[in-house]
């Protein structure tokens, strides 16, 4: 009896991480502008903030840098590292958090930020100026909520949105335990999305 409990369990929880990683592999091909794989002359990457306490970046917005820095095309010219987020919950914006350890990682191309945004809206109308005379954009978060911003890039600038190009925010087995909440928030924002 115990034994049959124990594989239904692992079964539910196995059944549970499999189905969130394939909603952040499906979000992470959707809303795109540009499928092209040549190198662009210059790349925009849109990484979104996450709220963050203190002054050093916490887990999700490590992930969220790392997941930003290896979306670049290796062979883009010019590289923009487009940084988003207020100081929704600490004294320090999500951005310049995002910024000193891009810097911690070595990044060394041309950082932007936006320090006033407090939601994703925001962050994305925040951005746009900043990403206006990038060749390709990517925007970088969980795959699900980077849906969410490319969706609001469609709304607000379909111009900028046609040089959407998938970014590198979604790998199998990635931040595990953080996905199915991630996609459970994700699915449900997507879906409450007004129609385009």
């Amino acid at each position: 009896m115990v034994r049959r409990a124990v594989v239904l369990v692992v079964g539910v929880v196995l059944a549970v991480v499999v189905s969130a990683d394939l909603a952040h592999a499906r979000a992470s091909g959707r809303r795109l502008g540009c499928r092209s794989e040549r190198p662009p002359a210059s790349e925009a990457v849109v990484v979104l903030g996450y709220r963050n306490r203190g002054s050093r970046a916490n887990h999700v917005n490590r992930y969220r840098l790392r997941a930003g820095l290896r979306s670049f095309h290796p062979d883009a010219g010019e590289r923009m590292l487009v940084l988003c987020g207020g100081g929704v919950a600490g004294p320090v914006s999500e951005a310049e958090v995002l910024s000193e350890y891009a810097h911690r990682r070595g990044f060394t191309g041309t950082i932007l930020l936006d320090t006033q945004s407090r939601t994703t809206w925001e962050n994305i109308q925040n951005a746009v100026p900043l990403i206006e005379r990038a060749e390709s954009v990517k925007i970088v978060s969980n795959s699900l909520h980077a849906e969410k911003g490319r969706a609001y890039l469609w709304r607000l600038r379909p111009d900028l949105a046609e040089r959407l190009r998938r970014g590198a925010d979604h790998r199998f087995g990635e931040i595990v335990l953080l996905k199915p909440v991630a996609a459970l928030v994700g699915l449900r924002d997507l879906a409450r999305l007004p129609p385009q």
